[in-house]
C-alpha cells in the first residue's frame, strides 16, 4: 500500500491532463450547430472570443480539413504544436527525474 501512495504521490496529473484534453478534442464533433463551452467570455455573454474554435479548428486540422480548419482558427497548427511538445517534455521529465510531481 505505501508503494501506490509513493507512486500515487509521483503521478503526472499535467501530462495526463494534456493527453486528456487532445482526445477531448479529437471527439469533438465540429460541425454541430451548437457546442458545450468552458469559455469565460462566452459565459458573459461576449460574441467574440480570441480562442472560439479553436478547439473544432484543431479537430478539423485532425480530420485533414485544412481550409476549414484555418477558416475556423488559424492558430490550430500552433496549438497542436505547443500541446505535443508539452506532452513530449513532461515524458522526457518522467524518464530523467526521479522526483517528478
Amino acid at each position: 500500500m505505501k508503494e501506490f501512495t509513493k507512486q500515487l504521490q509521483h503521478f503526472p496529473l499535467e501530462l495526463v491532463f494534456w493527453i486528456g484534453s487532445l482526445v477531448a478534442i479529437l471527439l469533438l464533433e465540429p460541425h454541430a450547430a451548437t457546442h458545450f463551452s468552458l469559455c469565460p467570455l462566452d459565459q458573459l455573454g461576449f460574441s467574440w472570443c480570441p480562442g472560439c474554435g479553436l478547439g473544432r479548428s484543431m479537430n478539423l486540422l485532425a480530420r485533414g480539413e485544412f481550409q476549414e480548419s484555418w477558416s475556423m482558427h488559424p492558430l490550430a497548427m500552433l496549438a497542436f504544436v505547443v500541446i505535443f511538445s508539452r506532452i513530449w517534455q513532461l515524458i522526457k521529465n518522467l524518464k530523467t527525474t526521479h522526483n517528478y510531481g
